[in-house]
């Protein structure tokens, strides 16, 4: 009887592997587009619910809130449930979340709707990457968690053109519907490929907390509000930036986000593949290249060739940022991450909030468009800042553990 080959026999798991990847990869797309398809739609929104542009922008700021609030929440109350079983949950509610928004005929039920979505976001997002990991070796893990993270980066494009067309086309419920069937097929290929792992039992809600007692998780929380605070001072503030500064038409910006688009996106797979390399020179090497990034934008926003070249770079450098700073809180986490994780997502949220807050009251000051750009250099500064005082500090209590060792060690050797 004739044997199978090693290579014919992982050749199914890899397929399985590389489909429950695309899985998880398909919900994070959804939540993205979610998160950014409200921004196209203020206008008609606002028309047909009988509401200001600025009342409409709250779905917007309501939706961010509740992720950063429900992110370790949700979290904390699935921890005992297998992280397959959890996913499903979450995806479940992703569904629910966006019907509700789909059939609202109020602004408090189209507020309530985003809400229910945003709880499953962040908790999503925390518990996805640690799923993702755990699919592939252990020297492939950043790749994994990038690839599921493309979802979220081509939804970061798509988001807003995509509810927009819609919205223009068969009204703005339609996006909803929309997202809500992307949250189905979503939902069916977790299910159908994601594996429920026999050794993925969930862990007890003290065990989770108790890693927040280690001082490098909150180092890495931190790392990521301010790097990501960083990368978003320029995206939020983007669009005025090339019309009023750099002198495009605003009939050009749609391309250049979508320039914007391909740069994130090779920049999150590069980012995985630095990771898996070597961690702390990639989370050096991104903030480094994120930070010198926004410097150069300063000067070449005056330019439109250039400001073009830079929209592709800024998205690149940030976004290399993502599966780096993912990674490096899983490890700070070990043995129990899923909370970090998804904290770890708060942070981004928080990072996002902060630079645009920031940003909007220099602009308000008078310091012009580009004040925010230089907020955000200050801000990559202090991540890189934070980051190598916890590299030295590291460092330095290495050869002290290495001498308490030594110490036990010769305490415990039989005299003579």
């Amino acid at each position: 009887m004739p044997t199978l080959t090693a290579a014919a026999k992982t050749a199914p798991d890899a397929r399985r592997r590389t489909l429950a990847l695309l899985a998880l990869a398909l919900g994070a797309f959804g939540i993205g587009l979610t998160e950014f398809v409200v921004v196209g739609l203020l206008g008609p929104l606002g028309e047909d619910l009988r509401v200001s542009i600025p009342t409409a922008g709250l779905l917007v700021t309501g939706y961010a809130a509740a992720v950063a609030i429900g992110a370790p929440i949700m979290t904390a109350a699935g921890t005992r449930l297998p992280r397959k079983t959890m996913l499903v949950l979450l995806m479940s509610l992703f569904i629910a979340g966006n019907t509700l928004a789909a059939v609202a005929t109020g602004y408090g039920v189209l507020m309530t709707g985003r809400i229910v979505a945003a709880l499953c976001h962040g908790a999503f997002m925390g518990i996805g990457p640690v799923m993702a990991a755990s699919l592939v070796a252990p020297e492939r893990r950043s790749r994994a968690i990038a690839l599921m993270m493309t979802g979220l980066t081509l939804a970061t494009v798509i988001g807003v053109p995509f509810g927009t067309a819609l919205g223009q086309q068969f009204g703005w419920r339609a996006s909803f519907w929309a997202i809500a069937g992307i949250g189905a097929a979503a939902l069916a290929a977790i299910i159908a490929y994601v594996p429920a792992r026999s050794d993925d039992t969930g862990t007890d809600l003290r065990t989770e907390l108790a890693v927040f007692r280690r001082p490098q998780v909150w180092t890495v929380l931190t790392i990521t509000m301010l790097a990501w605070g960083a990368a978003y001072a320029a995206i939020t503030f983007m669009e005025p930036i090339l019309t009023d500064v750099a002198g495009f038409d605003a009939a050009a910006v749609p391309w250049l986000l979508v320039l914007f688009g391909v740069g994130l996106t090779a920049g999150n797979l590069l980012g995985g593949r630095l990771a898996d390399r070597a961690l702390t020179p990639a989370l050096f090497g991104t903030m480094l290249a994120a930070t010198a990034a926004l410097a150069v934008f300063t000067v070449a926003a005056h330019h439109q060739a250039a400001a073009g070249v830079m929209v592709f770079v800024l998205g690149f450098a940030g976004f290399a940022m993502v599966p780096v700073l993912q990674t490096r809180v899983m490890d700070a986490a070990e043995g129990a991450p899923s909370l970090a994780s998804s904290t770890n997502a708060a942070a981004f949220n928080v990072g996002i909030a902060l630079s645009a807050w920031f940003g909007g009251i220099a602009i308000d000051a008078g310091h012009g468009l580009l004040a925010p750009v230089r907020i955000g250099i200050a801000l990559g500064l202090a991540a890189i800042g934070v980051a190598a005082v916890a590299w030295l500090a590291g460092r330095r209590a290495r050869p002290d553990r290495a001498h308490l060792d030594r110490a036990h060690l010769d305490r415990s050797r039989p005299a003579g």
